[in-house]
């Protein structure tokens, strides 16, 4: 599958042509950030026979990330932008720019030009969406982030957009925390359709709240 599609509104992922989503780690990632999108995503594969093919990548190198509470997860390899569609980056340790987390990357000039070099589609979950600024991808667009790191973002250049999931084409980002649960099912309902979505949100007994802005 090719992230050119990004502009489709009807499915465009199946059993045969699966959407390839990579999901980054590292040092300080918020679990939620990351949990949301393996389950919702690893869900909707599931429902769908395998539409959907979702990993774990290491920003560096492959093996233990410690997340923000504590939660160690052993991630097998690093991230190959070449072999993925939608690269999901998640947030964490925004508040504390001496420890792990979003600030490191954004540090680590290297990485932020292979991620702006990617094209793979970008997708921003909480904090997750600076380390886009910080890559150059969110100067000039429509995104949302966490409510605590929307000042910052506005002062990088992006267009901050008071919604829970912002879609602007080959760009989307979500706000704080549990938003990842919108943003995940977004991506659903915008690679495999409505029905896909809707019948994970019954499965996860969750109702999507808040806005999905669309450019």
């Amino acid at each position: 599958m090719s992230a050119g599609l990004v502009g489709v509104t009807a499915p465009a992922a199946s059993a045969a042509v699966p959407l390839r989503v990579q999901i980054l780690m590292f040092d300080g990632v918020e679990e939620q950030d990351f949990i949301a999108p393996v389950e919702v995503l690893g869900l909707a594969g599931k429902l769908t026979g395998g539409a959907v093919a979702t990993s774990l990548v290491a920003a560096g190198r492959p093996g233990p990330v410690k997340c923000t509470y504590g939660t160690v997860v052993e991630v097998p390899r690093g991230w190959s932008p070449g072999e993925a569609d939608v690269l999901v980056v998640p947030g964490g340790g925004y508040t504390d720019r001496n420890g792990p987390g979003v600030h490191r990357l954004n540090a680590d000039q290297g990485f932020l030009r292979r991620l702006a070099a990617s094209r793979a589609l970008p997708v921003g979950i909480c904090t997750g969406t600076m380390v886009l600024s910080a890559a150059g991808l969110t100067k000039g667009r429509n995104a949302t982030t966490h409510n605590g790191a929307k000042a910052d973002l506005a002062s990088q250049g992006a267009k901050v957009i008071d919604a829970r999931v912002v879609d602007d084409g080959d760009l989307i980002t979500g706000g704080g925390i549990t938003a990842g649960l919108e943003v995940s099912l977004w991506l659903v309902e915008r690679f495999l359709g409505a029905k896909a979505a809707q019948r994970a949100e019954v499965v996860l007994e969750y109702e999507r709240r808040g806005t999905v802005w669309r450019a």
